[in-house]
């Protein structure tokens, strides 16, 4: 899964060109910073329709990732605690080191606006996006995100308290924070078994309260 913003209309019709995906496929353009000042201007709205905004950048994604032939399922859950997930079998986010940043792709896809395969760094000559903000975005407008990526053998984990990573102790957004870069291995799995799994809890101090996913 390639998480950034759209590729052009031309990109959208050409054939991929390659299969290599690691870090320094992803091109970082911008960051954060005004965007939970401003949400506005990169999700539309603070209501519904702003939250299927978000929910429709990380499907994006995922289907990027079978538009290039890399991803079979997609899956999407509501959880009762209120939380979103999206499911793919794509890949994974590169957990390699960005050679600008210093960070893995996992942080940069996450915490870079506009970070992703599909500007320029050659891993995608095809995309389905047309909302274009990127995961980083979702990211920055969640209480909190999860991230687990199966990769190379091992199972990756991140999280983030509204785009600051670090580590929760405990379940949900509620739970102890404490701030801390960084991308962990949490398990090993079979070297055939790929895929990015992204949860995350919609802000409750950016959205409003009758804001819901209209799905």
């Amino acid at each position: 899964m390639a998480f950034g913003a759209v590729a052009t209309n031309e990109d959208s019709i050409a054939k991929v060109s390659q299969d290599s995906y690691t870090a320094k496929d992803l091109a970082v353009l911008e960051g954060l910073d005004a965007v939970r000042k401003r949400p506005g201007m990169y999700i539309g709205s603070t209501d519904s329709r702003g939250l299927m905004h978000c929910l429709w950048e990380i499907i994006d994604n995922s289907v990027d990732e079978s538009l290039a032939g890399h991803c079979k399922k997609i899956e999407i859950n509501l959880e009762s605690d209120g939380s979103v997930e999206v499911h793919d079998d794509g890949r994974g986010i590169p957990v390699d080191k960005e050679p600008k940043t210093g960070l893995t792709g996992v942080e940069v896809v996450l915490t870079k606006l506009h970070a992703g395969g599909k500007f320029g760094g050659g891993s995608y000559a095809a995309s389905g996006g047309l909302h274009g903000v990127g995961a980083s975005v979702v990211n920055a407008l969640a209480s909190r995100l999860d991230a687990e990526v199966d990769r190379d053998g091992k199972i990756y984990w991140m999280s983030f308290q509204r785009g600051v990573a670090g580590i929760f102790d405990g379940d949900g957004p509620k739970a102890p924070f404490e701030p801390k870069s960084g991308l962990r291995v949490i398990g090993k799995i079979s070297s055939k078994v790929t895929g990015t799994r992204i949860k995350w809890w919609s802000d409750k101090q950016i959205f409003l309260k009758e804001a819901e996913l209209d799905i």
